[in-house]
């Protein structure tokens, strides 16, 4: 089965073929879209939505990617083109079942009162809501609703706004698109929607107006980069639920030195983070960190260390030099790069940061480890991942997708069962001791 990630790649690349490749005739000159010109579906129904935002002062911005791909391509037209002084309808007028935007939920001063005026104008109006996840804690869990999608019908187009929210790791997050049991499946074509078939977590982006055939629009200052987030969007949240039973069995560690940790542990994490997205090194949650996270929704307080994971693929030759600039000196150095690297940096309050690159094979992923008394190396097996965003102590980071199958591979089975990792166990378990190895 493919997963929703391939989905939504296969998607866009389907749509490409048929509407965007020069074979088929896209380009600015003889596009498929400007031999239909102005009276489109597509473009009508896009001026009439852009007409109705701009009335009602609800802040959208295009966010459908194979449109900002079309403009980015073309930028220096799109950006020397005035409002009304183009004959031809390039962007807007590819055949298309839907036309994406968006929204910052927090800018959005008349909700109810857009939705009467869509329909008023001839749109059909569907709107998705769900509870808040910003609400949920360990303490409280909250039932209010917010808007996470609409989708308005005029003729045979569609616009999929999508609501962007505000999270603490001041980044913007949507939804899930989840149809309820009494909504019409018929309504529009739901699979061909490219956002919302998981929630999503972006970078904040900047804005920029533009006229893109004919009509202003607001569209990310950097195209491409809100294009290459899509297909690495997905965003899974913490599980409160199952968090705040583990503690109602095992009670939370809140004594002076374990809040002590806490706290230095979050600014080493924080300070890592800023590191290696300054070098532009993707990592993840690992070890320790990521089992804190999946099983409690917070740092092990016993665990005196933090851990990441690295594909060796991103690995760069500065980054040595980069964590020790940021103040963090070299402790360990195992292995080498074309096999079992491993590094470990010294941070403040005795607080470690250990970093493990990950190797890919035909059917498994592996990180190499060290044992420092002989220097026998040994190999850690993994089911192969792929990366979600998830938000913890603040901040929006990735972990494995596969979370408790990543976790389980990590601990060996006599230390931690999977019963304890469902949240029913306690006991120290981030220990690399304790984790099945093969000796390389």
């Amino acid at each position: 089965m493919k997963t929703t990630e391939m989905l939504s790649e296969d998607n866009q690349l389907y749509y490409y073929k048929h509407y965007l490749s020069t074979r088929n005739g896209a380009g600015l000159s003889k596009s498929k879209g400007s031999r239909i010109g102005f009276d489109s579906t597509q473009w009508r129904a896009v001026k009439k939505f852009i007409m109705l935002t701009s009335n009602q002062n609800v802040p959208v911005f295009l966010i459908d990617p194979l449109i900002l791909e079309l403009i980015n391509k073309n930028f220096e037209q799109v950006k020397n083109t005035s409002q009304g002084s183009i004959s031809q309808c390039t962007f807007f007028c590819v055949p298309r079942d839907f036309t994406a935007f968006a929204l910052q939920y927090h800018l959005w001063k008349n909700e109810e009162g857009w939705f009467r005026i869509a329909e008023n104008m001839g749109f059909q109006c569907l709107k998705i809501e769900s509870k808040d996840p910003r609400l949920d804690g360990i303490d409280s869990l909250s039932g209010t609703e917010i808007p996470l999608h609409y989708i308005c019908k005029l003729a045979a187009h569609a616009i999929h706004l999508v609501v962007f929210h505000e999270r603490s790791g001041n980044y913007l997050w949507h939804g899930h698109l989840r149809l309820k049991e009494h909504i019409d499946r018929k309504f529009v074509p739901f699979r061909k929607l490219q956002f919302g078939r998981y929630p999503g977590a972006f970078d904040r982006p900047e804005l920029q107006q533009v006229t893109v055939d004919g009509l202003e629009v607001l569209i990310p200052k950097d195209p491409m980069h809100f294009v290459e987030e899509v297909p690495h969007s997905r965003f899974i949240e913490c599980r409160y639920k199952e968090a705040r039973a583990f503690f109602q069995q095992y009670l939370d560690d809140n004594t002076v030195e374990a809040m002590a940790f806490r706290k230095s542990a979050k600014e080493l994490l924080q300070l890592a983070a800023k590191t290696l997205n300054k070098l532009g090194v993707p990592f993840w949650l690992s070890s320790g960190t990521c089992l804190g996270w999946y099983r409690q929704c917070n740092i092990i307080p016993y665990s005196k260390d933090v851990d990441l994971g690295i594909f060796i693929q991103d690995y760069k030759s500065d980054i040595i030099l980069a964590f020790q600039d940021a103040g963090l000196p070299l402790k360990h150095k195992f292995g080498k790069v074309e096999d079992s690297l491993e590094l470990s940096f010294q941070g403040k309050d005795d607080v470690k940061l250990d970093i493990f690159f990950f190797y890919e094979e035909t059917d498994h992923m592996w990180n190499g480890g060290t044992q420092a008394k002989t220097g026998k190396k040994f190999k850690y097996l993994f089911p192969k991942f792929t990366l979600c965003w998830t938000e913890f102590v603040d901040m929006k980071v990735h972990v494995p997708c596969e979370t408790l199958e990543y976790i389980e591979a990590n601990y060996v089975a006599h230390v931690c069962n999977t019963s304890s990792l469902r949240g029913q166990g306690g006991g120290s378990l981030e220990a690399r001791s304790s984790r099945p190895a093969w000796p390389t």
